[in-house]
């Protein structure tokens, strides 16, 4: 396999993993309402089953990230896909609220390898001119999960229901396995495997400002995205009246346009880069435009009539997509492939906080007041402080000079 091939084929793979990811961690959102009503949860039960599995998540990605350098990216990840294929297809013999739970938590185990393992590995296997667009197809992939998974799993729910639906994409995850431990991981052309296990000390990077910038804002940006993965669902169809098919429909479109618009903006970022613009200009001015964008949309998707209202939707999804190239090349630029897995690990544990607390606050505050106004505009506010995160707390977006940091230089 020669030297372009194999980082195609990595991210082609990579790629592949995070969108299965996407759709097994959405399918309880679009199952929400035949499983309350099956059995028989409130909306606060809902709410903190839809974040369960961040809790699990969130707490296993720092030693995941740490196992991804300690003991290799790829057999990490090729375990991580096979708990997470087992959880999902256990979902479809749940009986009740304490099993749910129990295999949302193993999920977000599972699930918790993901995004440090692959960041090791574009960070390792691409050069920093063509990060944008790496990690354009990688968000591309996974913002493309809620899609497909919303559309076919909201069909085959409505026509076979939910249990057989999670047993079925649990087994077809748990195929993506077969070719990922046929691949053999080249050469790294951005530092050898063993300086790469060599790196930093995690105490080093929590020290660094820019870990900390990223981390705030890769929170205010899965906020909302949390927020509408996992409400958007039951918004639709209980507030504004949509059918579960048509649901599917209006839902699938926003996610697709969420994976279009990170797609196309990976491409113009390196292209920009390469035409001699500044990587910290670009990457900051895309993540505070997508901010500016979503405190608008949030107001307009629950204050304007319904046409008006998924609009807003759609226009959310374009300007959202286009923001999540940066919340990884971002620190795979700055930490560099010494650090990529350790740094991913702190700064997406940080940021999927949101998941465990977006859902249910939610569902308390659907609970309390009866509708969704207040939830959207807290929404509204915490992209606000995503704005101020990337813009003013996150220094200039270049590589850091770990060896003057060891000795306090620079």
């Amino acid at each position: 396999m020669n030297n372009q091939r194999a980082p195609a084929r990595l991210i082609g793979l990579v790629t592949l993993a995070v969108f299965i990811n996407y759709i097994d961690r959405g399918n309880l959102s679009t199952a929400a309402p035949l499983i309350q009503h099956e059995l028989q949860l409130s909306a606060t039960q809902l709410g903190a089953l839809l974040g369960a599995f961040y809790y699990s998540y969130v707490l296993c990605m720092p030693a995941t990230g740490w196992l991804a350098e300690r003991f290799g990216a790829p057999m990490v990840l090729a375990g991580g896909v096979a708990v997470w294929s087992a959880a999902t297809a256990l979902t479809g013999l749940a009986g009740g609220f304490a099993s749910l739970m129990a295999l949302r938590l193993m999920l977000g185990v599972g699930e918790s390898v993901a995004f440090p393992c692959a960041s090791k590995l574009l960070a390792q296997a691409v050069s920093v001119e063509k990060l944008g667009l790496a990690n354009g197809i990688l968000g591309f992939g996974y913002l493309l999960g809620p899609a497909i998974g919303t559309l076919l799993g909201g069909l085959l729910m409505a026509r076979y229901g939910w249990r057989p639906v999670f047993m079925l994409f649990g087994l077809l995850s748990a195929l993506w396995l077969w070719p990922w431990l046929r691949m053999r991981v080249g050469a790294v052309p951005r530092g050898t495997e063993e300086r790469s296990r060599q790196g930093p000390a995690m105490a080093l990077i929590l020290k660094q400002r820019a870990l900390w910038g990223a981390a705030v804002g890769h929170f205010a940006s899965n906020y909302t995205y949390y927020f509408i993965l996992s409400w958007l669902p039951f918004y639709l169809i209980r507030a504004r009246g949509f059918t579960l098919s048509s649901m599917a429909v209006v839902a699938s479109w926003a996610y697709l346009l969420n994976a279009v618009g990170a797609l196309a903006m990976g491409a113009l970022q390196d292209r920009w880069i390469r035409a001699g613009a500044s990587a910290s200009i670009v990457y900051k001015g895309v993540m505070a435009a997508s901010h500016v964008f979503a405190v608008a949309c949030m107001i307009g998707m629950v204050a304007l009539p319904e046409r008006a209202s998924v609009a807003a939707l759609f226009v959310f999804g374009i300007t959202s997509g286009a923001s999540y190239p940066g919340l990884f090349a971002i620190p795979q630029i700055i930490a560099g492939p010494e650090a990529t897995g350790r740094w991913v690990g702190l700064q997406n544990a940080a940021g999927n906080v949101a998941g465990l607390i977006a859902p249910l606050i939610t569902g308390v505050i659907v609970d309390r007041t009866g509708g969704f106004g207040t939830a959207f505009a807290l929404a509204a506010a915490v992209n606000i402080v995503g704005l101020a995160a990337w813009v003013f707390i996150l220094p200039r977006v270049q590589p850091l000079d770990w060896a003057s940091a060891y000795t306090g230089r620079g």
